[in-house]
């Protein structure tokens, strides 16, 4: 991953570059065959690859999809039609008529906004830096690249204006790039107005454009991380993660913790159990071995029925059937372990946090 980002570094320092050029109202530094080559790159094969490797399903233990299952179709449409308009305003050669170019504009200010929204979801600040940010430079490029053709034409009386839409296109293109950037953002809203109501008629829904971020798990704007609450994953502490998932009255949960980079519910009976085998692993690593070769044999069973699991009352029978089990795990802990509840309270909580409690426990 590190030789990638470094790879696609290079090209970035360069449409940077090439950005402040256009932003003082100059020509890029790049010859426009270049500058267009790593902007299919960036923007049409990167993307491309993105789309066609992103997962299809939701999954707490490994990588889950990026956009929302039942909302991914409006996402997609927007990334491929940006793509069009930056593939048209990169290989024409003349201006397009008016009500169109406004339109290929409006696609490019989506698209950066739009690549903004994608970067958060990745949640990697390198990757946004070295990925987005050139992909945002480049439609702005494109954007100013439009000034400058507009700009360029002298005899605007090529334009065939007819109707009072395209004289005020015209009006729209003539203001300088500052103005009608501002101005192209709010002509956004009724395009993807009109997107969002096509896109009913594939099941889609008005609000799919946000939903798409929000439903989903593990990702920047994901809301359903309390989904994979307490979600068995093969390796986990599978009966004791299911009991506690019971009634609260009875499981009595008592914080949050995190497994393999997922958040689960922690209940006295769990951290106990985890601190008997931490306990073991530490003291008998040749019995720990076998006996959690055995566990993960039934955990792999509990999670291929996994939803057998999933009920309450389920986890409420499991937690009281391991009572007898805490008893034990708990009097060993204080037989054999100085400092037991120390050990117990570093279960499933951030290494920096109970870095003083391991000392304590590493040292006695």
């Amino acid at each position: 991953m590190e030789i990638f980002i470094l790879i696609l570094s290079v090209p970035s320092f360069l449409v940077l570059h090439d950005f402040v050029y256009y932003c003082s109202g100059k020509t890029g530094w790049m010859s426009s065959f270049w500058l267009n080559a790593i902007g299919f790159v960036y923007v049409i094969i990167l993307p491309w690859l993105f789309l066609s490797n992103t997962e299809t399903y939701n999954n707490c233990c490994t990588e889950s999809a990026f956009f929302s299952l039942d909302h991914r179709l409006t996402p997609i449409i927007l990334i491929v039609l940006c793509m069009i308009a930056y593939l048209y305003s990169s290989w024409r050669t003349e201006l397009a008529p008016p009500l169109t170019e406004v339109l290929i504009n409006c696609f490019l200010v989506i698209a950066v906004v739009l690549n903004v929204f994608i970067g958060l979801q990745h949640k990697e600040i390198g990757f946004f830096f070295v990925m987005h940010v050139p992909i945002v430079l480049h439609f702005l490029i494109q954007i100013a690249k439009n000034q400058l053709l507009f700009l360029s034409e002298t005899d605007l009386s090529t334009y065939e204006i007819k109707s009072t839409g395209e004289k005020i296109a015209v009006k729209v293109l003539k203001l300088t790039i500052f103005k009608k950037i501002p101005l192209l953002i709010l002509l956004c809203f009724p395009v993807l107005g009109i997107l969002i109501a096509f896109l009913l008629l594939f099941g889609q829904k008005p609000d799919s454009i946000v939903r798409a971020f929000t439903d989903t798990y593990k990702h920047g704007f994901s809301q359903l991380d309390d989904q994979c609450l307490n979600s068995i994953c093969p390796g986990g502490h599978f009966l004791n993660t299911i009991a506690a998932k019971g009634h609260n009255k009875l499981v009595k949960p008592i914080r949050l913790g995190r497994r393999a980079g997922n958040i689960i519910i922690c209940n006295r009976q769990l951290l106990i159990s985890n601190a008997f085998e931490d306990l073991l692993q530490r003291k008998l690593p040749g019995m720990h071995k076998p006996i959690r070769k055995v566990y993960n044999r039934i955990g792999g069973l509990i999670h291929r029925y996994y939803g057998a699991f999933n009920h309450k009352w389920v986890s409420d029978s499991i937690y009281i059937l391991m009572k007898p089990l805490e008893w034990f795990f708990l009097i060993v802990l204080y037989l054999f372990d100085k400092k037991p509840e120390n050990r117990i309270a570093s279960q499933y909580i951030d290494k920096n946090e109970c870095q003083n409690l391991i000392k304590q426990i590493i040292h006695d």
